[in-house]
């Protein structure tokens, strides 16, 4: 294929993504910024008031990024993982997979499908939680890459979880017992200093801990890891993760019948 070719390629499956996402955005926008609201009206407001502070802020404050960035995480995982599926139940991978298409193409469009719902729900959610938080940017390069590097990574994750996927019940089983743990382990609702040396060190391992602090970093200014760290462990688990899945394809791993 031509240069042209595979940007062709590429364009048609990410813009294929995007119209799904939108044409049943009842079921796929509305639902998660609800849970959203709903987060900081409890979290941030009711209790919130009663805990203080947390870190320095306000506790609303402290939560905000977290809550930003569970959005991002679990729409940007949710789209692939349910999108590749259905494709490859619907057997439509198949004829992407034997065509001319390199497979890192169709890797990164249904990845940059993931993460323009992620970002756009993340982006919704911010909007709305201006009404909740009053704070303001710190550093607008911090925030929006490691925001870039959360979807980029989860959008990996869920089409991992996709090619291993045998039925629809099977791509639920990541969200429920591996994604739902690791983010409310992961520093949105309280500081690891909380946890004693032991449980912090062991939280280290938790990459939505690296990701939820460089994103309060980027809008408050603060973090409990440190922000070179955070984006080097955050990248590694990218770089992994897409090795893994190109692998996945090109093999045509549990894809071709």
């Amino acid at each position: 294929m031509t240069s042209q070719q595979k940007w062709i390629a590429f364009i048609t499956i990410v813009r294929r993504e995007i119209h799904r996402f939108l044409r049943i955005w009842p079921q796929t926008l509305l639902p998660p910024v609800i849970t959203i609201v709903l987060y900081f009206v409890i979290f941030g407001t009711l209790i919130g008031s009663r805990i203080g502070e947390m870190s320095g802020l306000p506790y609303i404050q402290f939560v905000a990024p977290g809550l930003i960035m569970m959005s991002v995480i679990t729409n940007s995982y949710s789209n692939v993982v349910s999108s590749f599926f259905g494709s490859k139940f619907q057997r439509n991978i198949e004829e992407l997979l034997v065509s001319p298409t390199p497979s890192w193409i169709i890797l990164l469009g249904y990845v940059v499908g993931g993460m323009c719902r992620g970002l756009g729900v993340g982006l919704i959610v911010t909007v709305l939680s201006l009404y909740f938080a009053d704070f303001s940017l710190h550093s607008a390069p911090i925030t929006i890459g490691i925001v870039l590097l959360t979807s980029l990574m989860f959008s990996l994750a869920g089409l991992i979880n996709a090619v291993f996927a045998r039925n629809f019940d099977d791509i639920s089983i990541i969200p429920t017992f591996v994604l739902t743990p690791l983010t409310y382990l992961g520093g949105v609702f309280y500081s690891i200093d909380l946890l004693g040396d032991f449980w912090g060190t062991v939280s280290l391992i938790n990459p939505v801990l690296y990701m939820v602090n460089a994103f309060r970093y980027g809008i408050a200014g603060i973090s409990d890891i440190n922000i070179i760290w955070a984006f080097g462990m955050v990248g590694l688990f990218s770089l992994t993760l897409f090795l893994v899945a190109l692998n996945l394809l090109e093999k045509g791993a549990r894809l071709r019948s």
